[in-house]
């Protein structure tokens, strides 16, 4: 009997083929939700990970965490759901359900050549919130994320909503437009394509400098969250971040703005250079009719990963209140 596995020339021995199985199974140590058993098979049977189908086929990845009134995350580009890392672990030790979605294109959500446009995204996260039957919600988004909860609202209206917190988010609109003058030129956004298509994981890599904060004196650069936002980020798809550029910064959000009608916590940090708060939450406050702004001196784009803790106890007033 031969003491070797073959498959088109490659011969690996069994003494081989056991130590790579405990390698596998040191590995899915390391990984959440993959035990040795689906490391060593490629089963995906115990995944943490949950997915609704949209009607166009595409799956939406989705966590789903802890009982009691559900708050939904939605994140920003070009991350996923593990951007609310922080905030799942804490509002789900406090009494809340969290559910926090990747985006199609990004994260473990099907990278799909269509539909990667704003009008799409809003009804991928009204088949989440169907689907799971959600009622009562606190819809939070960041940056596009915050453009996808008030493009939300304004397709599916506010009958599973009781509030939104807009944080560091794009709306209204961030292009310099006639109506828009303080908007940001078309030019930047170019500039972020033309990142996105030829170097992408560099781009990320450097993005992450202005999107904390940590080109600021003083500021404590996090390794970490550095590595965390590249890996995010090339989890995603090139060809749906490229497309999403356009929705973060050409849609006009103005009329979504209008139609929250329920308590909107907008809160931005008045130094964020990625979006800047003049056309942005200072605007968005003046438009949503409920709207209570709350500015982080100095504050960054990526608030909840910089200050998760004033940001939790903040966002947590602001659900209890």
């Amino acid at each position: 009997m031969s003491n070797s596995v073959s498959n088109e020339g490659f011969s690996l021995s069994r003494r081989q083929a056991a130590l790579g199985a405990l390698a596998l199974g040191g590995l899915a140590a390391t990984l959440p939700g993959l035990n040795a058993a689906q490391a060593a098979t490629g089963s995906q049977a115990a995944s943490p990970i949950s997915y609704v189908t949209t009607k166009d086929g595409t799956r939406i990845a989705y966590k789903d965490w802890g009982k009691g009134q559900p708050i939904v995350f939605a994140h920003g580009w070009p991350l996923s759901a593990e951007a609310w890392d922080a905030q799942l672990l804490y509002f789900s030790q406090n009494g809340y359900r969290v559910i926090a979605h990747d985006r199609r294109s990004h994260g473990r959500s099907d990278q799909t050549f269509h539909g990667n446009d704003m009008d799409t995204y809003a009804d991928d996260l009204a088949a989440v919130i169907t689907a799971l039957d959600l009622k009562d919600a606190v819809l939070v988004g960041h940056s596009t994320g915050g453009g996808e909860v008030a493009h939300y609202i304004g397709r599916h209206g506010t009958g599973r909503v009781a509030k939104a917190a807009l944080i560091g988010a794009v709306p209204p609109l961030m292009l310099k437009t006639q109506a828009n003058p303080d908007g940001l030129p078309k030019e930047v956004f170019d500039g972020i394509r033309a990142g996105v298509a030829n170097n992408r994981s560099q781009f990320y890599l450097d993005l992450t400098t202005p999107f904390y904060g940590f080109n600021r004196p003083g500021a404590t650069v996090s390794e970490g969250l550095r590595q965390s936002f590249w890996l995010q980020g090339m989890a995603g798809g090139i060809k749906g971040q490229y497309d999403c550029i356009r929705e973060f910064s050409e849609v006009d959000y103005t009329d979504d703005l209008k139609r929250i009608d329920v308590p909107t916590l907008i809160l931005h940090g008045d130094d964020d250079q990625i979006v800047p708060i003049g056309t942005s939450a200072i605007a968005a406050a003046r438009i949503a009719p409920k709207a209570e702004l709350k500015v982080y001196q100095g504050g960054a784009h990526g608030l909840a990963q910089v200050d998760p803790q004033r940001f939790n106890a903040d966002l947590h007033a602001f659900i209890r209140g």
